[in-house]
């Protein structure tokens, strides 16, 4: 019989090493020898089932259901088990249960029993019925199912193959997939912020550079990472309160730079929100307005003190007309004595601001003060300044100046000082009797590095003599003269003297019209006078006087 369009072919597996069992027509299905049901035995019942199960889920056109006994075993009856129907599986264990159902080592046949069941058919022939015979008669020989048997046997292992190889590349995914959020939360979270347009950035070294960017306010998008600000070369002008205020804060900025900025004024609580500031410079700006509280918060009363512990006020006088009739070292020793707020800082820089003098109680609010620049001014005297509280103090830059003379009460303070050293070069020292104290300090002390190179300028007799080398023979007070000072009152009296000629000439030049004016002036006076004595003469005349009064009636 040949094979019709809606059968099926099939096949059955026989032990390892023989040879499938050939297909038999579904017409030549030899009968098989009836036996009753009762007498199958029940363990060989359940396994002919769960077969014929087996073989179902392998046909082509079977649904995807498969039906088992639960029961206690596997020889249990299926009389006293539950049938149990499950819908398709997943591909991966469907294939893995179809490999090792249809390509597993055959069992050991059992021995077949004598009689069967009624319509019982053997289990080698039970596959018959679905298997037909090839179109034109031509049937399929062992040859044809054991290359079949071999193809399927390969397709079957390169799936198994590529569901493994899935699931191995799925494995290190699904890992990669969990593994960033522990790794993001080992990791310490990116540090919010952006960089501002005209400005450079570095993050690792928490810098901010906005530098010759001609910048007129303070940047409002600084990040917050930022830990040093250089905000130099630009046209600053003004700093107003809170200028440095952020949300969230710059808490950890703590060095500014704001050097060459072109600041004119710096306004009260300019640098308040900056906890973390500990540098801040203010160097090469005309400040003619530092507010008393600039450093102490715009309230000075509820702010605390200021963590400052380095000010560098170098070269910050303003032109003489910006200075708004007030004296500028007034104005700086304000704003360091002010609120206190300054009372942790230990450097100051206030060179190059051609101070004249220092103002009394400049230095009374800085008890931690340890380096305290003044080189590059005007200084002609320490007079009013005191030193005293200044304990921790352990440099003290005084040269470029025009320092005359230290006296003996500024030489005590410097002396009770334990940590101190006095910087004392190019100096116009004045070699008289008023130095005589001074030299016997300092070849005493060892509070002055270099104190070797300190020489004399004034007088001209004792001009670049070393100060150790003096003795009091040498310093006397003659009141000489400096020759510059000599020199500029000679030039005095000669521009007094022409001054005085030309005076002179134009008298001369005007003689007539001068002696015209004087006679003019005596005509003028003589008339006047003559007027009151003839007025005189008749108030005095009593006889005149009647006349004068009936005259007038």
């Amino acid at each position: 019989m040949q094979c019709g369009p809606g059968q099926k072919e099939g096949f059955t597996l026989g032990a390892p090493g023989r040879a499938p069992l050939s297909r038999v027509p579904e017409q030549t299905e030899r009968a098989a020898p009836t036996r009753e049901a009762g007498t199958v035995p029940p363990g060989r019942r359940l396994e002919d089932e769960r077969e014929e199960e087996e073989r179902r889920a392998e046909s082509p056109d079977a649904p995807a259901v498969r039906t088992f006994w639960r029961g206690q075993g596997r020889g249990a009856d299926p009389g006293r088990g539950r049938r149990v129907t499950r819908g398709p599986s997943l591909l991966r264990s469907h294939a893995r249960k179809v490999f090792s159902c249809r390509f597993g080592p055959a069992r050991a046949l059992r021995p077949q029993p004598r009689a069967f069941g009624a319509g019982a058919v053997p289990a080698q022939l039970r596959g018959a019925p679905r298997r037909a015979a090839m179109p034109g008669g031509c049937s399929r020989g062992p040859a044809a199912g054991d290359g079949r048997l071999r193809l399927a046997r390969l397709a079957l292992v390169l799936l198994g193959w590529v569901s493994s190889s899935s699931l191995t590349s799925w494995a290190p995914s699904a890992a990669a997939s969990t593994s960033p959020p522990a790794s993001a939360a080992s990791a310490p979270p990116p540090l919010p912020g952006q960089c501002p347009q005209p400005c450079e950035c570095s993050e690792a070294a928490r810098t901010v550079k906005c530098v010759n960017r001609n910048l007129t306010e303070v940047p409002a998008d600084l990040p917050p990472y930022v830990r040093n600000l250089f905000l130099t070369g630009n046209q600053l002008a003004v700093l107003p309160p809170g200028a440095f205020a952020r949300r969230p804060p710059l808490a950890e900025l703590a060095a500014l730079n704001l050097s060459g900025s072109s600041l004119r004024e710096v306004c009260a609580g300019a640098f308040e929100h900056l906890p973390s500031l500990r540098q801040l410079d203010l160097s090469h700006n005309p400040l003619g307005n530092l507010s008393a509280f600039a450093f102490a918060g715009s309230d000075a009363s509820r702010s605390g003190p200021s963590p400052l512990v380095e000010l560098m006020l170098n070269h910050i006088v303003p032109p003489d007309d910006r200075r708004q009739n007030r004296s500028f070292e007034g104005m700086v020793a304000a704003a360091l004595r002010a609120g206190r707020a300054l009372r942790g800082l230990q450097c100051l820089e206030l060179a190059g601001n051609r101070f004249l003098y220092l103002p009394r109680d400049v230095l009374a609010q800085l008890p931690g003060l340890r380096h305290l620049d003044l080189r590059n001014n005007s200084l002609v005297s320490l007079t009013y300044v005191s030193f005293r509280n200044l304990t921790h103090l352990e440099s003290l830059h005084l040269e470029d100046n025009a320092l005359k003379v230290l006296h003996n009460a500024t030489l005590a303070e410097l002396q009770s000082l334990p940590h101190v050293r006095v910087f004392l070069d190019n100096n116009p020292w004045v070699c008289d009797c008023h130095m005589a104290d001074m030299v016997a300090w300092l070849k005493e002390t060892e509070v002055v590095p270099g104190k070797a190179g300190l020489t004399c300028a004034f007088p001209e007799k004792m001009r670049n003599r070393a100060l150790l080398e003096l003795n009091s023979s040498h310093l006397d007070c003659d009141p000489i003269l400096p020759p510059s000072l000599q020199t500029s009152y000679v030039f005095l009296g000669i521009v007094l003297a022409l001054i005085g000629a030309i005076f002179l000439l134009v008298l001369y030049l005007n003689r007539k019209g001068i002696k015209k004016w004087m006679h003019n002036i005596r005509d003028a006076c003589r008339d006047h006078m003559e007027g009151y004595h003839y007025r005189y003469e008749i108030n005095a005349d009593p006889r005149l006087t009647n006349l004068s009064s009936n005259s007038d009636v």
